[in-house]
């Protein structure tokens, strides 16, 4: 696949490439946290080639469909109207489209730095007509609720009358992702759809099982190259579920037509709104020209960029610095500082595509480290969804026979269990039986990204509150979950599903789960002893409360300390963590067979049942599952969690963990290799960096052959820049100490970034000479810095070097 050209801010596709567009689209993907639109060009068509879909945060709704003679019911994120809608053709020629004209120029640039993506096109019809078009296109970052597009259009050897079309398209489906084309996909009825006055347009529709309302207006005007306008007499397109505006116009050889587009958007889930559809259309007739929208917009993306920029220093690394910022990029387009204000988690596909639905899975894991050291304020209001759902996972334990709160593997609108009950192999057809929704160890991740925003920021206020009630009632859901063991007089967590996905079940038996896996094993046990940890943290007065609110007693909390001692963690032979009990029994796989036979083989499971065979049956993982803990841990605090356990641990073995799992892993997860990244920064900094940089091109070379045009994966790129942020910056947050044990890669000569600690801004910079620490000036209390194992205190504007030996 031909990569993008690129600099440190500007991402750029030269060549119309038809087979490209769907992944072209997902990364050009504009958004400002409220709801975003995919890169596709605004007079397209949704096919098989362009997909127009607009997708606002938090916004679901749920269909039957009849799959496998069942009847299944599937929560999507909602695809919007499309508010895109733009063309143009010679009065006696066609509407443009990129497939039936000779391109001259084909260039498609995202400009990082200002949010804007645009089209530069210099084509010939078939009537030998050139013309030059140039587009700009942005989501508002500053007010969300505004998004606007420009076009630039230059007849090169002919004039005449042109009809420009805008329009608003209600039409839509859910149908970008393949495998889902033959579920339910129209999730939207069309309540209105006309011309409030000469210039707007507004559209207003219902999802059809949520009954979420939604307005959108628009505003098309066309303007001279001197600036004047350029009016024709319009003429209203009006259909059910469509409304448009044509507008015939005199264009000049070598003279420019301006078009100007801008659009607001409404639901009825909004705040201090009278209705959708009133404030829609008073937004458009009142919001200011493209020019003016663009300089506000761009002022709003450099208060992000201040304090969410990175800077690396190495040879020819101007493609990975561009890449890390398109990381960073649609990370704050999905999940900005308008989102703390909704309901709303972080889905792992951000709002660039179907796939997954727009579910929110446990990527919070990988995203939520950087919110944390950057726009914390983002991380509580994500952390707010899972409490506002904590009722429903209240119930989906009891229900399941158990206490606490036990949380949903996929979640969507309302905290119910949203994952797949069958989903299609594409490979073989098949529908097949879909067991991940058993990844209990979802908990241990709300629980630890929880604990770490604690640590990061100090918010005793949140952790008092919501926090310690989720941290709470997730204890009690393990210590119900576990088991006693007479045998071994150990617990037991058995009927789950590790991280790693392919293995759910052994080979020998005909009902899913595993036993004793060990990451979730030594999760639980974590949970447990944070949960000690956070009754310490209450006042007396809280603690009592929350105890005797939650039905928790003495006896439990002891409970839990016993628990979290005596978790069984299986072992096979030289200190090798068994994936899950019974792991060493199973086969091992011809890794070199299939890479030859396949080459692909990221999705061993898929393959497999296609032969007829069963990926349960061998050694082989998705992606990392025993490794998590040495993602997730230092050295030492596994080997105090093992010791807390009654387990001797040696860390000098997490070498030979990470190859023996290194060597049996398929990496079908974006994730995965992160995870590998991360692990081996210490033992094997050349793999490492090898494995991050694989890890830097899984969306913008979309290794897994055609998914990230149905959605970015954004853990995957959350965790590449935190790969940068605290792994090779050594950074970590322990017992109230910012410690730093930098260990750059050869290849990486300097990073700069801009970290927020306990409500300050530090600017850290660490090359492979020296670590700087400087605090900008704040009325706030010092800094603990750790390094080498003392610890430094800095005040407000203070500034620390120290070498690096």
């Amino acid at each position: 696949m031909k990569l993008p050209k690129t600099d440190g801010w500007q991402m750029e596709y030269q060549e119309w490439a038809p087979a490209q567009q769907d992944l072209r689209e997902a990364l050009c993907t504009l958004g400002n946290g409220r709801f975003a639109t995919r890169g596709a060009f605004a007079g397209a068509q949704a096919g098989d080639i362009h997909y127009t879909g607009t997708y606002m945060i938090g916004l679901y709704n749920r269909r039957t469909s009849l799959v496998a003679e069942r009847e299944i019911e599937n929560e999507d994120l909602v695809n919007l109207p499309n508010w895109l809608c733009l063309n143009f053709k010679p009065e006696d020629g066609d509407w443009l489209d990129f497939d039936q004209v000779e391109w001259l120029e084909y260039r498609q640039v995202l400009d990082l730095r200002n949010a804007v993506m645009g089209y530069h096109l210099h084509f010939r019809d078939r009537q030998q007509r050139e013309t030059r078009l140039c587009t700009r296109r942005l989501i508002h970052m500053g007010d969300s609720h505004l998004a606007a597009l420009e076009w630039r259009l230059q007849p090169v050897n002919w004039s005449g009358t042109i009809i420009v079309r805008s329009a608003i398209d209600g039409t839509v489906e859910n149908q970008e992702v393949e495998r889902y084309r033959k579920l339910e996909g129209k999730h939207l009825r069309i309540l209105e759809a006309r011309s409030p006055d000469r210039e707007s347009l507004l559209l207003r529709s219902l999802t059809n099982q949520s009954e979420v309302q939604l307005a959108q207006a628009v505003r098309t005007r066309l303007y001279r190259e001197d600036g004047s306008p350029a009016e024709g007499d319009r003429r209203v397109i009006a259909e059910p579920e469509y409304v448009g505006h044509e507008l015939p116009v005199e264009v000049e050889q070598g003279r420019e037509l301006r078009i100007e587009k801008v659009m607001a958007l409404f639901s009825g889930r909004d705040r201090a709104i009278s209705h959708p559809g009133q404030e829609a259309e008073n937004a458009v007739g009142q919001a200011p020209g493209f020019d003016e929208l663009l300089r506000t917009h761009m002022q709003a993306w450099k208060r992000y960029w201040h304090c969410s920029d990175m800077e690396l220093e190495y040879p020819g690394g101007d493609r990975q610095q561009l890449i890390l910022r398109l990381h960073i990029f649609h990370l704050l387009q999905t999940t900005s500082l308008h989102s703390i204000d909704l309901d709303v988690g972080a889905p792992a596909r951000g709002l660039h595509g179907e796939a997954y639905r727009g579910h929110i899975f446990w990527d919070e894991l990988f995203i939520f480290p950087l919110l944390n050291l950057r726009l914390p304020q983002i991380t509580r209001s994500l952390l707010m969804y899972r409490y506002r759902r904590l009722g429903a996972a209240r119930r989906a334990a009891r229900e399941a026979g158990y206490r606490g709160a036990m949380y949903p593997w996929q979640s969507g609108s309302n905290g119910r269990e949203e994952s797949q009950v069958i989903h299609l192999n594409p490979e073989s057809g098949n529908w097949l039986p879909d067991n991940t929704y058993r990844q209990r160890h979802i908990n241990a991740a709300i629980v630890h990204n929880i604990w770490r925003y604690y640590q990061v920021t100090g918010d005793t206020e949140f952790m008092a509150g919501a926090g310690a009630e989720m941290i709470l009632e997730i204890a009690l859901f393990w210590a119900s979950l576990a088991t006693y063991s007479q045998a071994r007089q150990r617990y037991e967590i058995c009927g789950i599903a590790g991280p790693d996905e392919f293995h759910t079940r052994y080979p020998d038996r005909d009902w899913p789960g595993l036993d004793n896996n060990a990451y979730t094993n030594v999760m639980a046990s974590w949970c447990l002893q944070i949960a000690d940890k956070t009754t310490a943290l209450l006042c007396p007065t809280r603690r009592r409360d929350l105890l005797e609110r939650l039905d928790i007693s003495e006896r439990d909390l002891a409970e839990w300390r016993r628990i979290s001692r005596k978790m069984f963690v299986p072992f096979h032979e030289h200190g090798i963590i068994s994936q899950f009990e019974g792991y060493e029994k199973l086969r091992e796989l011809d890794w070199s067979g299939y890479r030859e036979k396949y080459q692909d083989i990221h999705r061993l499971d898929r393959i497999l049942e296609k032969e007829g065979d069963d990926v349960n049956r061998y050694k082989a993982s998705k992606q990392a599952d025993v490794l998590m803990l040495f993602f997730l841990f230092s050295a030492e605090m596994i080997e105090d969690l093992f010791a807390h356990m009654g387990y001797r641990f040696d860390p000098e073995t997490i070498p030979r963990n990470v190859d023996y799992y290194q060597k049996r892993t398929s990496h079908g997860s974006t994730l995965s290799k992160i995870v590998h990244s991360w692990v081996l920064a210490r033992s094997d900094r050349r793999q490492s960096w090898r494995l991050f940089k694989d890890a830097l091109l899984s969306d913008v070379a979309d290794v897994q052959g055609g998914t990230t045009g149905e959605g970015i994966h954004l853990g995957a790129m959350a965790g590449t820049v935190d790969l940068v942020m605290r792994c090779y910056s050594g950074l970590e947050v322990r017992d109230d100490v910012l410690w730093f044990n930098p260990l750059l890669p050869d290849q990486l000569r300097q990073v700069r970034q801009k970290i927020h600690y306990r409500g300050q801004w530090l600017d850290i910079l660490v090359n492979h000479q020296r670590l700087t620490v400087e605090l900008e000036p704040a009325p706030c209390p010092p800094v603990k810095i750790g390094i080498c194992g003392q610890v430094f205190e800095i005040g407000q504007g203070g500034k620390r070097e120290f070498r690096m030996n």
